[in-house]
Order: C-alpha cells, then sequence, then structure tokens
C-alpha cells in the first residue's frame, strides 16, 4: 500500500554554471539555524572539494538536509557544467522536484536546457527561481518569459509548464514573491518547496528497496553508498543483497546506516521509505547496485547516462625525469590501472581501456574538462603519469555504416564590435549558425560545431574577445562526418636541445624566438617543450648556454638586455595548447609538455618520412 509522506520533501538544486546554486543552499543552511549564533560560516559552504574552491564551480553532488517548521528538506546540490552532467542524471533519480536558478540578467543557458530536460523526463515538479534581480540590468521578467518557451520547447506537460515562481537574491539570502516585494529572508521560498513539491511516494509495508546513486568512502567504514530509499525500512545489521545490473547476486549485512541532517551525516538504527540514506558493510558497491531484503529477486533498472565525447591516453610516464616528484611506487602501469578503473565505479560518465600497450589506457569522458579535473585530481594524489592530446570519439551508424561524429550547440555572448572576428574563427571550424540576436550592444550566437573542431578554441577565444566573451558548448548528438581537418596551431614549440639547467643568459638572447613557459633556473631535458616559437613550425633551441668567461667586455653593463616575463601554463593551458605530436608530463610537482621523440634527429626522420608517405597518397589519388 503506498503512502505520502508530508513529512519529508527530496529536492536537487540544478542551474547553469554560476547561477548561484550552492549560493542560495548558503542562505538556506543559515536561515535554517543549522549553524551556531556567531559562528564562522564562510561562502559556497557545500563546495568542499578543493578543486572545487580553487576554479569556483561545482564538481560534485552534495548532500545536506535543513528542517524547517517540522519539515525535513534533503537536498542535493549539482554541478552546473556540461561536462558533469553524468553527476546531475544521477542524483535526479533521489529527488520529487528541482528547484531551477535563473540569471535575472543572463536568462536560461546552454546547461539550463540540459539539466531541465532531465528534471522534465523524470517528471519532477520544478519552481523557478530568478536569481540575482538586484544585478545592474536584470531584466526578471524577460527572463522568466525565456524560461517558459524554454520549457514548452522541451515538452513541458501542462501541469509542468504551470510552475511557481520565486524571486531571489541568494547572495543575501531573500526571497519574494515578485521582484519588487522581497521579504528579509527565505521565507517565501521554503514556502514555496512545501506547497508545490510533493512529499515522496512509498510503499512502508513493502521489502527495503533502494539503487545506488553515489558513492562515497571512509577510511574506517569503507566504501559507502548513498541513495534514496524507495519501499519498506531499512535496520542497521539487517541481512541485505546487493543485485548488480546483470542480475549477480551478494548477500551481505547493513552494518552502518546513516541518514543526513544539516552538514553532518548521522548515524541512525532505522531509516524509512522516502528517506535519503548511506549505508557501509558491503565489501563492494557500484553506481546503479539495487540494494535489497534479500525476499528481492529483480534490479532497479539500470541509470542512464550519455556517452563520452572526448578521450585521451594515460600512460607511465616515460620522461628522463620520471619517478622524481611522484610517491614512490605509484608511476607504475599497475597502480595507475587500479585508479583509473576505480574511478569508473563513482564517476559513471568516465570509461576506461586497456590501451594498446600495457602501459596505456585509454580514458574518455564528457568534454576538455571532465578529463582534466580527473588529471588534476590524480596528481594531487601523488601519481606521476603522461597524457596524449584530446581526441573526439566516433562513432558507426548502426543502420547505414556511415562514420559519424559528435556534434556540439556552441552558444557565444560577445560584444557588437567583435561579431566579424567570431564569424571567421567559428567559420573556419565549419560553424553553422543557428541564430543571433543583437541587443544593448551584445550580440548572441548560437552555432552547430563538429567537437574535433573546437578542441584546444577556448584559448583562442578568450585571446580574441579579451576575455570579455562568453563561451559555452552543449552536445547535440551525432552528425555525419564533415571533411577536412581542424586548424591547426597558429604557433610552433621551442623545444630544449639538451638536457641541462635553463640560465638566464641563453633565454634573455633566445626570447626574441618566442615566448617561454619557463623560468631561468629550471631543470630541463632533451625534447621537451619550453616555450611557443613565434612561427608555424618547432624550433629546437639551447637554454642552457651559459656566457663564455674572459675579461673582455662586449657590452656595457647599463646596456644588458632584460628576459621578458614567462607565460604561466595551468593544467587547462597545456591541454589546450598540446600538440599531436606531443605528452604532457603531469607530477605532483610538475606539468612538463614534451615531444613524443625526444631526439631531434629521430624526430626530423620521421617528419620527412611522414611527409614523403602524404606525397605518396595525394599523387595515387
Amino acid at each position: 500500500m503506498t503512502q505520502v509522506r508530508t513529512d519529508l520533501r527530496n529536492i536537487a538544486i540544478i542551474a547553469h554554471v554560476d547561477h548561484g546554486k550552492t549560493t542560495l543552499v548558503d542562505g538556506m543552511l543559515k536561515q535554517a539555524k543549522v549553524f551556531r549564533e556567531g559562528a564562522p560560516t564562510g561562502e559556497r559552504i557545500l563546495d568542499s572539494n578543493a578543486l572545487e574552491r580553487e576554479r569556483g564551480i561545482t564538481i560534485l553532488a552534495k548532500n545536506t538536509a535543513i528542517t524547517w517548521h517540522g519539515v525535513k528538506i534533503n537536498i542535493v546540490d549539482t554541478p552546473g557544467h556540461a561536462d558533469f552532467g553524468g553527476e546531475v542524471e544521477r542524483v535526479l533519480n533521489m529527488v520529487d522536484g528541482a528547484l531551477l536558478l535563473v540569471d535575472a540578467v543572463e536568462g536560461p543557458m546552454p546547461q539550463t536546457r540540459f539539466v531541465l530536460r532531465k528534471a522534465l523526463a523524470l517528471g519532477l515538479r520544478v519552481i523557478v527561481v530568478i536569481n540575482k534581480i538586484d544585478r545592474p540590468f536584470a531584466r526578471s521578467n524577460e527572463a522568466l518569459n525565456k524560461t517558459f518557451d524554454l520549457f514548452l520547447e522541451l515538452g513541458a506537460s501542462d501541469e509542468q509548464a504551470d510552475f511557481p515562481v520565486v524571486y531571489a537574491i541568494g547572495l543575501e539570502g531573500r526571497a519574494g514573491y515578485s521582484p519588487d516585494a522581497i521579504a528579509d529572508d527565505l521565507t517565501p521560498l521554503f514556502e514555496t518547496i512545501l506547497r508545490e513539491i510533493p512529499g515522496p511516494v512509498c510503499e512502508p509495508e513493502a521489502p527495503a528497496l533502494l539503487q545506488v546513486t553515489t558513492l562515497e568512502y571512509d577510511n574506517y567504514k569503507g566504501q559507502i553508498g548513498v541513495g534514496r530509499l524507495r519501499a519498506g525500512m531499512l535496520k542497521r545489521g539487517m541481512p541485505i543483497v546487493r543485485i548488480a545490473p546483470d542480475g549477480q547476486r551478494t548477500p551481505g549485512r547493513l552494518e552502518y546506516l546513516f541518514t543526513y541532517h544539516n552538514l553532518e551525516r548521522l548515524e541512525v538504527e532505522t531509516a524509512q521509505a522516502g528517506d535519503i540514506v548511506a549505508f557501509a558493510g558491503l565489501e563492494t558497491i557500484n553506481i546503479s547496485d539495487t540494494i535489497a531484503d534479500p525476499s528481492i529477486t529483480t534490479p532497479l533498472p539500470v541509470i542512464s547516462v550519455e556517452q563520452p565525447t572526448v578521450r585521451m591516453t594515460f600512460g607511465v610516464n616515460t620522461s628522463p625525469f620520471a619517478g622524481r616528484e611522484g610517491k614512490p611506487g605509484w608511476g607504475t602501469s599497475r597502480r595507475l590501472r587500479e585508479r583509473l578503473y576505480n574511478e569508473m565505479r563513482s564517476n559513471v560518465a568516465l570509461r576506461v581501456e586497456d590501451g594498446q600497450t600495457p602501459d596505456r589506457f585509454i580514458v574518455s569522458g564528457r568534454g576538455e574538462l571532465h578529463l582534466a579535473i580527473l588529471i588534476e585530481t590524480m596528481r594531487r594524489e601523488g601519481y606521476e603519469f603522461e597524457v596524449s592530446k584530446p581526441e573526439v570519439i566516433f562513432r558507426t551508424d548502426p543502420d547505414t555504416g556511415e562514420l559519424l561524429e559528435p556534434i556540439e550547440e556552441v552558444h557565444i555572448e560577445i560584444a557588437d564590435d567583435l561579431t566579424g572576428t567570431i564569424f571567421e574563427l567559428i567559420g573556419a571550424r565549419r560553424g553553422q549558425l543557428l541564430d543571433m540576436q543583437s541587443e544593448n550592444g551584445t550580440t548572441y550566437l548560437r552555432y552547430l560545431v563538429p567537437t574535433r573542431f573546437l578542441l584546444g578554441f577556448q584559448s583562442q577565444f578568450v585571446r580574441a574577445t579579451g576575455g570579455l566573451g562568453q563561451f559555452n558548448t552543449l552536445f547535440h548528438g551525432y552528425a555525419p562526418v564533415l571533411p577536412g581537418d581542424p586548424p591547426r596551431r597558429q604557433f610552433g614549440s621551442l623545444v630544449a636541445f639538451e638536457t641541462g639547467t635553463a640560465v638566464n643568459y641563453a633565454m634573455t638572447h633566445l626570447q626574441q624566438r618566442g615566448t617561454f613557459f619557463i623560468t631561468p633556473g629550471t631543470e630541463v631535458y632533451r625534447g621537451q617543450v619550453v616555450g611557443e616559437h613565434i612561427r608555424a613550425e618547432d624550433l629546437d633551441i639551447n637554454v642552457n648556454k651559459t656566457k663564455n668567461l674572459t675579461a673582455v667586455h662586449t657590452r656595457n653593463y647599463a646596456e644588458e638586455l632584460r628576459l621578458k616575463p614567462v607565460r604561466e601554463m595551468s593544467l587547462d593551458d597545456f591541454i589546450e595548447f598540446m600538440a599531436e605530436d606531443e605528452l604532457l608530463e603531469v607530477t605532483p610537482q610538475s606539468l612538463r609538455l614534451r615531444k613524443r621523440i625526444l631526439d631531434p634527429e629521430q624526430r626530423m626522420k620521421q617528419l620527412k618520412r611522414r611527409e614523403k608517405l602524404l606525397a605518396d597518397e595525394k599523387a595515387d589519388r
């Protein structure tokens, strides 16, 4: 017999990146008296991961819970970037409703479309929160109209399209039912949640049934699974069975049981149907596993996640400096393979395959940022490895046998006087213009562009717009492969000719050749990329050359050349800059770009062989 719990609400907060999800949760936590009076709280409380705080984005979905007027509200904070859509797809299975945040100035953005489509497909009740209404040039009514149009475009039902609206200033923790009547707190938002979001429908008398949607780890309790209890009751110490998606059954016992309250995970003896719970005691837990009473024989449907579109090759570090900076023994192929395959257990949008050699692994993800976060996480853990340039994943049409490639829907927002520059840049990347609008000196462009033509484009876009343009992508689908190759990098690499220590004297006299990535005193090895050349081809240079010690002064000290500032390259910068014949060496302390073939003579021979092969193919055609 099904019942509706009136003492509980399960909601997710969804939005485009930087529309204020985590900041709004801060306000909800503070006003629900989660913290002691006068206690320091900080900002973006749920962004506990160091990478999240550094980049200012949410990467992992977080669970918390508050109590408002006797009703417990489980809140799931979700990522906003398209590359972490796998997190959103998983956690939406746990909730009955969602708060859709929309920036009052920007309106619905590309990721808004993605997360809303997922929420509507699951039949969730959606509350629209027009946030940041205090910003200059806020257009609350226009943002609301565009959001309504988006609901209709995505096929919302009549009930879903008749959504409630709340206006908010998340940073100040204030909300209201109209832009002109904002309360001093978030009471209108809480009231709307209790009134509009239905309580979970559950079967309290049925056998216990739960599906794992998130994984955590505790050093003392081991692997912890998180999910919503769909039916029955869980008791600490009770026998359970883990049913894998393929039907394999593994019996076990529920050693630990937790529910969420405020910012804590509280250990409890029992949990009721409808609760979002965490549990431990099983040796192995995977996403999509069904945890149930031993009488249950059929697993719940597998959580479906969109397939990856970009891949990179991870491999054992083969540079001359290998083994210097990583944790001892953490750079082996066995350790690297174990770490990558373990990542798939919690990162459901990731795919890992063995490469052609035992020390190479093919890692596929949603985009460059998705893979960059994995790389940065592993290097901070102490791993040492090397990665290749990202490449797209092609597919074959099962009906026609035609080769297909991924296509991105690109949304660009720039000043009117930069439209010509963007037309030229996107045109060279086979972009198909879908829509163009101009408003208040700003032009909004929407394109369809093959993913392989966008790899490495972000930095070029930033330079072309002086950092003032906005560039967002959303996976659109697969289409037949367009002929031609993406534009190559405009400038070549400056490559170290010898192993040694970079010297100020040599770098000062070579700086006219390009821009350096290293500073004097940096150890370099033969074949390492130390800068960007001013021309399209690569150039081998000697940055270790010192001044001859003679008594003859050929230049006054006052006329000494000074070394220009070097370009500081981040992990994202290196991934975008990397060429096909280069690898990125990743260690806990350093990022070094290098040529695949370190010896310049061998590199030149291979280049000539490739040119001859291309010439022969052209002659045959």
